[in-house]
Order: structure tokens, then sequence, then C-alpha cells
């Protein structure tokens, strides 16, 4: 870290009292240029090969980051991927040219990798043969610490005095050759991610929550990859005004087709037909091309050949027996909306009720996001079926259970036994 950062993170630090600032500097803050400036993508084995090298001989924490093309492609594959480390410089790596990094994961299997909002990129960095043996998120450090704003860039502004250059988070990253302004943003990502970790780091040490932060490193590093929805089609945007099964196999088939049909192009389903349009031709259940047509989404831009596609979809849910037609509602594993609580479970309602105040106090008091504190499906589950005896042990097994930490079990247990005991 240059001395101006670390003037900036002292005094951003040394004045937090118990919390960090909420506010970005007010004085003018200098934009962030590479050090070294933008190297070239790697796109082939053997400049690969050199990076993977060059990794391999470098030291300390690794800074990772990966952009996507969501919106613009198919699925959340990564378009570009960016390291950092000490000794060996920064690196843009274009995993459609080398589409196997798991020999780059393997040099730098031993370090701690850093990233910002870790669970975002590493389904993609898995696909492509790179995960962590151990992390260190910055976000959710940020979270832990207590600052309001954990953006990189504000972050990078808050801490080190720096801004980041801003506008091409949402760009299409399959677009090649990359643009050269892109990849400075790139590059930039992972610029001072190493130096933020050590600031942060510090914050949290200060504050007692450094053991509680590693824990939720190594959860999210040792986390399995999350099994597919069920129904996804269930997600489709404004699916609360669709009542009748006979709508819902509209939906079901509509987004069946566009999801087939997004796929083989590798586009994102959104530009092959809009969530909206199959609302509407769910609700409308149309009987012909021509009433389709008349619908919002399916215009007069739209040809013929699409709209016979789109007609089919409708017209094979229309045609389902009763029999195989959707539920009303996907089975729900675990408790019930909260909202139904007061008329299915009054005492359960009064539960939840205290669990959710305490935990809220507590997370106040501990200048953390409530929902860092502990999951609130966790206090839900909890308020709804507790052990039949409540005990520390008993809460605690329960708690651990669905998959709390050590530190989150510590600090709730006392007072999700009170919440739990005053109704028993």
């Amino acid at each position: 870290m240059t001395d101006a950062q670390e003037t900036a993170a002292e005094t951003t630090l040394r004045t937090t009292g118990g919390a960090p600032p909420d506010d970005l500097p007010s004085a003018p803050v200098p934009l962030l240029e590479p050090r070294e400036g933008i190297p070239p993508v790697t796109a082939d084995p053997d400049a690969l090969a050199d990076v993977i090298a060059a990794f391999a001989e470098g030291h300390g924490p690794v800074a990772v980051d990966a952009e996507r093309a969501s919106g613009y492609r198919y699925g959340q594959r990564a378009y570009l991927v960016q390291l950092r480390r000490a000794g060996a410089g920064t690196a843009l790596i274009d995993p459609v040219g080398c589409p196997d990094l798991s020999g780059l994961g393997d040099a730098i299997a031993d370090a701690e990798w850093v990233l910002h909002a870790a669970t975002q990129d590493l389904p993609c960095l898995r696909d492509i043969g790179m995960l962590p043996g151990r992390l260190f998120d910055t976000e959710l450090a940020g979270r832990l610490a207590g600052f309001a704003r954990v953006g990189l860039g504000a972050m990078v502004e808050n801490i080190l005095g720096y801004a980041l250059e801003k506008g091409h988070s949402a760009v299409d990253w399959s677009t090649r050759p990359l643009p050269e302004p892109w990849l400075h943003y790139a590059a930039l990502d992972v610029e001072l991610l190493v130096d933020l970790r050590d600031a942060l780091e510090e914050e949290l040490e200060r504050q007692g929550k450094l053991e509680w932060a590693r824990q939720e490193f190594a959860a999210i590093a040792e986390a399995p990859p999350a099994p597919p929805r069920k129904d996804p089609w269930r997600r489709t945007s404004g699916m609360h005004k669709v009542r009748r099964r006979r709508q819902m196999a509209v939906v079901r088939e509509l987004w069946t087709a566009r999801d087939r049909i997004a796929q083989r192009r590798d586009v994102s389903p959104g530009k092959v037909l809009g969530d909206a349009a199959i609302i509407e031709a769910a609700l409308a259940l149309p009987a012909n091309t021509r009433a389709l047509a008349a619908l919002n989404g399916f215009g007069h831009r739209m040809g013929r050949r699409q709209l016979e596609q789109w007609q089919a979809a409708v017209d094979r849910a229309r045609a389902l027996p009763e029999s195989e037609l959707p539920q009303p509602g996907q089975p729900v594993a675990g408790p019930p909306p909260p909202r139904a609580w007061a008329d299915k479970d009054p005492a359960a309602a009064a539960r939840l009720s205290a669990a959710r105040a305490a935990v809220t106090a507590l997370a106040e008091r501990l200048n953390l996001p409530q929902e860092n504190l502990l999951a609130p499906d966790t206090v839900r589950r909890l308020c709804w079926e507790p052990p039949s005896e409540v005990t520390a042990d008993s809460v605690a097994a329960v708690l651990h259970g669905y998959g709390a930490r050590p530190w989150q079990i510590e600090l709730t247990t006392p007072i999700l036994m009170t919440a739990l005991g005053a109704n028993a």
C-alpha cells in the first residue's frame, strides 16, 4: 500500500470509534490508475502457461474477480477473469480462449483468494476449474464491520481514498475483442483488492469481529454448489397475477420453450421473450396467432414463425388434461409464511415476534446487519418448531443443524432461549 493509501486508511479507521463512517470523503478523491498499466489479455495456452508460472512464484493473497454477460448471454459463465498478486502483477484472462483454468487454480490453491461478493463469482469460477481453499470476502467483511455502503467502489474510496472508474459493470463482456476502456476498468477491480482486505482485517480485529469473519469466509469456501431450482418457471416476474392452473400451465410451457431457444442461441432469455409477454399470454389464453399478436410483447415486429412457435406452446398448455396441470403453489419445506402464523399457531407467532426483536436489538448493538447475525429463515424455522425442551444445548443444536456458524450460535442462543421460553 502506498503512503497515501496508508494515511487514508489509518484516518478512516482511527476516527470510527465503535463503527466505520457511513459518508465518503468530502475532499476530492484521486482517480485510481493501474500501477503497471493494462496487461494484454491472455487468450491462448502458451500465454496462460506464463501466467500460471508467474502466479505460482508470486507471494501473498491473490485478488480475483470475474466478469459475466448477464442480460446478454444465456447462463452465468465468466467472460473475463482478473487476478493480481504481489510478485506477479495483474493478469486478464479470456475464459473463451482458455476454458480450463484448473492449472491456474492449482498454482494458487494454497493462497488466500480475495474476492468482493464472493458468492456471485464462485459459481462461474468453479465452472472453469477455479475454486479457493480459503478466501477473504471484502464485501462481507465490510458488512460485518458495520459499513453502510459495501460496494467495491464505495469501500475503496471510503477506506483507501481512491475513486474507481465507473460505467462498464453492466456491459456485454462476451464482446470480442474487449475494448480498451473495459479492460482498464476490469484491471482496476483487482488493483487495490488486497490493500482493501488488509485494511478491513485490521478494522475487524479492532472491533473483535475477525474470528467471526473467518468463520463466514470458511463457510463460503466450503459450501457445495447450489442445487438446481425446482420449477424455475414459477419465478417469472408477474407470476402473482396468475391464479388459475391452466394459466400456470401456459407460463410453464412458454418459459420452457423460451429457455430452450435462449440456450440454443446463447442469449439471455429476456431477449427471446419478456416475462411480461409470458404473463400476458397466460392471462389471455389466446386461441390463435391473431389473438396472440394482439397482446403486448407479441406485436407487429414478431414474425409469423415466431408467433406460431409461441402459440404452439399455448396450445400445448390448453390441451393438457386437468391431472397434468401444475398445482397453484410450490410445496413449501418448512414453516408457512409468517403472515399466517397468528391464525395457525399464535404461540409460534409470539415466539417469532420476540425472537425477531431480540436479534434486531443485538445486531444493532454489534453494528452489523441482522441477516448477518443470524439468517431470518433460521429464526423462523426455530420459532415454528422449537426443541421439545428449550436448553442452551438444544437451541445450539438446532441452529447448527440449519448452518449457523459457532460465533452466531454463541451470540444468539441466550436471547433465543428467552424468546422461546417466553411463551412455553
